[in-house]
């Protein structure tokens, strides 16, 4: 007997519809009934993947308050089966013998499906994103995310595109902050990564002394359970964390033309970032480059590469892919040059409700109890604390500061430090300036000046 196709509550027209008007993040339920991803549990994958060796990078668990950035993880290679006899503490773990697993969590992070599975190709098809309205998008275009209790990413914001993360096993709590509290948030370059600009604040234990104006940021946090799709749009900043003991996560990057301009001021920031810190210096001494990027760019390699994303700088637009019709208007999304989407007068109506749950802060709106899924848990459950709730929450109190914190530093300041490379690349590169960099070059290139 041939097997039942589930109904979606959105055809993939109407979720592309949706994914082109939401403007802060969202969670889409019962959307992955049927994706045959959802049996990609660790068990299932080390199966799948036999001995192929993977990186794993691996973190202490300690209570710090500042970041952990991946420059300063230790990484090995072992294989899923060895990664899941080390969470079982067993022997035969390979290169995880010398990290107790009571003391460190490990992430499979940034894995290509593609080349993981390049001799499987038919996995690619696992993972079904032309349901979301982007036709023949699968898991080819996508990446694994493999970690246990603890394994986080640091806070950052990706300088491309929009992201799509169906959870598959465990559960990971999001904290997101919005586009606009990027000051707040003391944006870094420093490591460096193309397309990654990172937050210098550990947004769960941030030092008030350090980050005063961190405390006006507006946190929205959310747990992600598996068969669950969350939606984070373009230059939200967010901290990631798994708090089960085994997580399985698959995402992909969706393209926007705006990034155009975008891969204008990556180039403009990795000319900069490496000018000043590949010189010789005292205090160039730090390991600037994350590891995710394999090589140091000459000079002469960067200005190529950054006259070659100005000429290929156009006007910005929808996504790449064909815009998929409007169910209710006969008129497509647009947005601005900076992604935003522009409005018409009427405004525009989501289907907020039982399978679309919008990630809303508690500082705009009182909180509410979560509808439930299928299965009778809630649909989407926040938290600082590890816990499972039923209600969903901004998150506010990450970002709060007592009056006695700030009291107690009152007289331990030392007066003014040195200024660093790292101060000075952190006021050169700030997405402001950069972004401002990029419109005069542009506007030069536009004008036949160059």
């Amino acid at each position: 007997m041939a097997a039942v196709t589930p109904i979606k509550p959105f055809s993939p027209e109407e979720t592309r519809w949706i994914l082109d008007h939401l403007q802060h993040p969202a969670v889409f339920l019962n959307m992955t009934q049927g994706w045959p991803v959802l049996h990609w549990t660790a068990q299932h994958l080390s199966g799948c993947l036999q001995d192929r060796l993977i990186r794993f990078r691996l973190g202490r668990k300690e209570a710090t308050n500042a970041p952990l950035f991946e420059t300063q993880c230790s990484y090995i290679e072992a294989n899923v089966a060895q990664f899941l006899r080390w969470t079982q503490h067993q022997t035969d773990v390979g290169s995880f013998s010398e990290y107790p697993c009571s003391e460190y969590w490990a992430y499979a992070d940034y894995k290509y499906i593609t080349t993981l599975f390049h001799d499987q190709p038919s996995m690619f098809e696992d993972v079904k994103w032309s349901e979301f309205g982007f036709e023949g998008r699968t898991g080819k275009e996508s990446t694994l995310w493999i970690g246990t209790q603890g394994a986080n990413t640091p806070c950052h914001l990706d300088t491309y595109g929009c992201n799509l993360v169906l959870q598959v096993q465990g559960r990971k709590r999001w904290h997101l902050f919005p586009p606009e509290d990027t000051a707040k948030l003391y944006p870094t370059r420093i490591p460096y990564e193309e397309s990654s600009v990172f937050s210098q604040v550990h947004v769960l234990r941030p030092d008030p002394r350090k980050f005063p104006q961190f405390q006006g940021a507006r946190a929205h946090t959310v747990t992600l359970e598996p068969g669950q799709v969350l939606y984070v749009p373009r230059h939200w900043w967010h901290y990631v964390e798994s708090i089960d003991p085994i997580t399985v996560s698959v995402n992909s990057w969706i393209e926007l033309e705006v990034d155009d301009a975008a891969r204008v001021s990556e180039a403009v920031t990795r000319t900069v970032v490496c000018a000043l810190k590949s010189v010789p210096s005292d205090d160039n001494a730090d390991a600037w480059l994350n590891p995710t990027e394999e090589e140091k760019f000459s000079h002469e390699e960067n200005m190529q590469y950054l006259n070659l994303a100005v000429s290929a700088q156009r006007k910005t637009g929808l996504c790449h892919s064909k815009p998929s019709p409007d169910p209710r208007a006969t008129q497509p999304a647009k947005r601005d040059s900076c992604g935003r989407l522009k409005l018409r007068g009427d405004g525009v109506r989501l289907p907020f409700g039982e399978h679309l749950i919008p990630v809303k802060c508690q500082d705009d709106e009182p909180e509410k109890t979560v509808p439930e899924d299928s299965s009778g848990d809630a649909a989407v459950s926040p938290g600082n604390d590890g816990s499972a709730g039923k209600t969903r929450t901004c998150g506010a109190d990450l970002t709060r500061f007592s009056s006695c914190d700030l009291a107690a530093d009152h007289g331990n300041n030392q007066g003014p430090s040195l200024i660093t490379t790292n101060d000075l690349l952190d006021c050169l590169v700030h997405p402001d300036i950069i972004s401002r960099v990029t419109e005069l070059l542009l506007e030069r290139h536009r004008g036949g000046h160059l």
